[in-house]
């Protein structure tokens, strides 16, 4: 037992704190079941423990308020740690560019189902987005969309699309992990765990290594694999130095490590809970030796010990039963004693089979207590070495403190200084935002991060007709908030003539035989030509006609559309689009000119 004790206290603790989700989800109820994500989950949170990871916590199938609640008290834990993971194993969809996660619930009969029943690749990112050095979001998830056949359109130009969209993090220090590159699906392989998930393991954990450079080589072990059919691809960026998931410790500053029993004893303590045969099975199945498989296979004792005695119980009373009635039936004497001689035995049988129980039932209790008796010798040692670093490093720490001390107010003012009023926005919020106005039909050019004049009179459009009053002068963190809210189109469609607003597009206006688009941009029936001599006899009076054109133009319809919130109707007679003052003048919208 005190071999056990050091053994469990030796190793030591990482200066930064890191933290990690592990999301599995293979049993779907609505679609068929999943083989791989379930393992791969228990992959890679094995992966995070071995590593000395702080918390791992590892979910598996999960329904849509599982996962919302996972998350939540994932973005909790996040708020004091170094560097944050979440690995999702399970079916993702993509709908009009954005990514979400699919839980086992879902049903998607309709594409508008996807926002009430599926999880946003945005609120993972808001989960690690506390984390100070690194947040990364690892998606095995880019599989065939088992809903597409069956999911309905409400929309006709509603993109739905294979694989997942491609991602663009906001937050400085973010990393998104794709198991095949946008657009793009991934294979689950022929083994328990799938090619991505395998080299993750392979490559991320070896200490000191640049995570850069450790996907770089998962993506060649993926390639490898799958005869180049699947690419994995990273989308964000870090800094100009090396951000290993496991970092290297000077042995200078070795101290306490992670405990690599820990992973070991949590899984214990979950087969002990469970209390089952499979439980155990499966447990000795991961660890076959050491101090916690002796325990396991004096629990699996004790469960077979419980088994005999149920059975030897059912033979006796099966035993009773059978002399009982040969007794109500006046049966042969000998078969009587026969009879009261096999109940005899089974009643010895199932005494033995109970103090059988007893005793391994008393093994087992004992076990447990020099197991917890063990354990807490073991975490008071640890206690008390780590209280001895603590004081080594607040030493340390305020000795630092001291010596950064002089230029601490000329910092805290720099940060207290406001930003130059005209300063420009930052490329990414901008283009951000340029994106969403595309989407509400807003902006008809491209996103490319420049705040313009364009992009202005655009969020001032956005502005009148979704009744927001952001600040169109830059690029805010409000704007792209309010842009978000709107699900659909929000500018008005403006489509040339022979063109009809159908939807979010402008579709070309087709007139059945005899027929074709007049002024008015609607269907008319073809006038028959005049013969000759009646154009001759009227040529005087186009003659007319067109002098008095000439002095008073004709108001004729342009063949435009103009839509807004209440529909789409043609351009008046007479009148035609084109840049008018907006409410307070301050700048041009495009509107009805008539004369």
């Amino acid at each position: 037992m005190l071999i056990f004790g050091l053994w469990l206290g030796c190793g030591s603790a990482q200066a930064d704190k890191r933290v990690a989700l592990v999301i599995g989800n293979s049993a779907y109820k609505n679609a068929p079941r999943l083989a791989n994500p379930v393992n791969d989950a228990g992959l890679v949170g094995g992966m995070f423990r071995n590593a000395g990871f702080d918390t791992v916590e590892i979910r598996l199938d999960l329904n849509a308020s599982e996962m919302r609640r996972s998350l939540r008290d994932f973005a909790a834990r996040t708020r004091d740690a170094d560097m944050a993971v979440i690995y999702y194993a399970g079916h993702g969809i993509e709908l009009d560019g954005s990514n979400y996660l699919v839980p086992t619930d879902a049903m998607l009969e309709t594409d508008g189902d996807v926002l009430d029943e599926t999880i946003a690749l945005d609120r993972a990112l808001y989960a690690v987005e506390p984390a100070k050095q690194l947040r990364l979001v690892i998606l095995d998830a880019c599989r065939d969309n088992p809903f597409a056949k069956t999911m309905k359109r409400t929309l006709a130009s509603r993109a739905i699309g294979g694989g997942l969209a491609k991602v663009e993090p906001t937050s400085p220090n973010t990393m998104i992990a794709f198991a095949a590159k946008a657009g793009s699906t991934a294979s689950d392989g022929d083994s328990r765990n799938s090619p991505f998930a395998v080299a993750l393991t392979d490559h991320l954990p070896k200490p000191g290594l640049d995570l850069r450079k450790a996907f770089g080589f998962v993506r060649d072990d993926v390639l490898k694999k799958t005869g180049n059919k699947q690419e994995p691809y990273v989308y964000g960026s870090l800094g100009g130095s090396d951000v290993p998931l496991v970092p290297v410790r000077p042995a200078a500053a070795a101290g306490p490590q992670a405990n690599p029993q820990d992973s070991v004893r949590k899984d214990y303590e979950l087969a002990l809970q469970a209390g089952l045969r499979e439980a155990w099975e499966a447990f000795l199945q991961t660890y076959p030796d050491g101090f916690y498989a002796n325990l396991a296979r004096v629990q699996l004792k004790k469960i077979a010990a419980e088994e005999d005695r149920t059975v030897a119980t059912e033979k006796a009373r099966l035993a009773e039963q059978e002399k009982a009635r040969l007794a109500t039936e006046r049966a042969q004497k000998a078969e009587q004693e026969k009879a009261a001689a096999a109940a005899k035995a089974a009643e010895e049988a199932r005494i033995a089979a109970e103090k059988a129980k007893q005793v391994e039932q008393a093994k087992a209790e004992a076990a447990e207590r020099d197991r917890k008796a063990a354990e807490a010798a073991a975490a008071k040692s640890l206690a008390e070495k780590r209280a001895l670093e603590k004081a080594a490093t607040e030493a340390a720490a305020k000795q630092a403190a001291d010596k950064q001390a002089a230029d601490a107010e000329s910092r805290k003012v720099a940060a207290l200084s406001p930003p130059p009023p005209n300063a420009a926005p930052p490329g990414d919020l901008a283009k951000s935002v340029q994106g969403e106005l595309r989407r509400v039909g807003c902006l008809s050019s491209a996103a490319d991060g420049d705040w313009n004049a364009a992009t202005q009179r655009s969020l001032t459009l956005f502005n009148k007709y979704a009744g927001t009053q952001v600040d169109a002068k830059l690029a805010s963190v409000d704007a792209l908030d309010a842009l978000k809210a709107k699900p659909g189109r929000v500018c008005p469609l403006v489509c040339n003539f022979g063109f009809k607003a159908d939807g979010d597009q402008c579709a070309k206006i087709t007139c059945r035989a005899g027929y074709h688009v007049g002024d008015d941009n609607e269907c008319e029936k073809i006038q028959e030509k005049k013969p000759v001599a009646a154009r001759e006899n009227s040529k005087r009076r186009d003659s007319d006609r067109r002098d008095a054109e000439s002095t008073a133009p004709k108001s004729q319809a342009s063949g435009q559309m103009i839509c807004n919130g209440a529909g789409c109707r043609p351009v008046a007679k007479g009148c035609r689009l084109g840049l008018v003052p907006n409410a307070n003048a301050s700048l041009k919208i495009t509107g009805e000119v008539c004369n």
